[in-house]
């Protein structure tokens, strides 16, 4: 059993698709455990996009290098610079103030290989390239072009944790132990 974040961002949360999303994930067997409402503030942003992850702000500046090779674009002329580490902490910026531009919905789901399975029903992070059937793929749109354009953070509906580590990092800055609840689903010895 593993258990797993989920952030419907605020652009999700005002488009009226949080229990559309949350629908997806129960019906796919997980279990919700932990959920709530909020205004992130530019302080706990910072706690889920810590500044210190240089091998994920760098890893995002070159892709963000990728997107506007293929896309013809000059990162120096846009960005001001071609270096991924600095073009990550650009984007981070963004990530800021995204998350904390309205309310979001924070939920952590439980189930068997719930982090890869939660994944998959949302789609790409890139919206454009997100499948039908997928989260991103039926809601969204959004580029790594039309986002850089803009100077703004990808519009991508939500929040997954990317791997088990990463989730057991990220649920306890969003839940206290007294948050999160145990009982059995009605269909959990059908789905085991």
């Amino acid at each position: 059993m593993e258990q797993t974040l989920i952030v419907i961002k605020p652009d999700g949360v005002v488009r009226g698709l949080t229990g559309e999303i949350i629908t997806r994930f129960e019906k796919a067997g997980l279990k919700m455990v932990a959920a709530k409402m909020l205004m992130v503030t530019k302080e706990h942003a910072s706690k889920h996009y810590p500044a210190d992850r240089e091998e994920l702000w760098t890893g995002i500046g070159n892709k963000t290098l990728d997107n506007y090779k293929a896309l013809e674009l000059d990162a120096i002329k846009l960005l001001g610079t071609d270096d991924p580490k600095k073009i990550g902490d650009i984007v981070r910026v963004w990530l800021l103030d995204y998350i904390a531009s309205g309310p979001v919905y924070a939920a952590v789901f439980e189930g068997p290989h719930a982090v890869e399975l939660i994944r998959k029903i949302c789609g790409h992070t890139l919206p454009l390239l997100s499948a039908p059937g997928t989260i991103r793929g039926d809601y969204s749109f959004d580029s790594a072009y039309l986002a850089n354009k803009g100077q703004r953070a990808i519009k991508n509906l939500i929040h997954a944790s990317g791997t088990l580590e990463e989730a057991k990092y990220e649920i306890p800055l969003w839940f206290g132990p007294k948050e999160i609840q145990k009982y059995k689903r009605t269909d959990e010895n059908i789905m085991a």
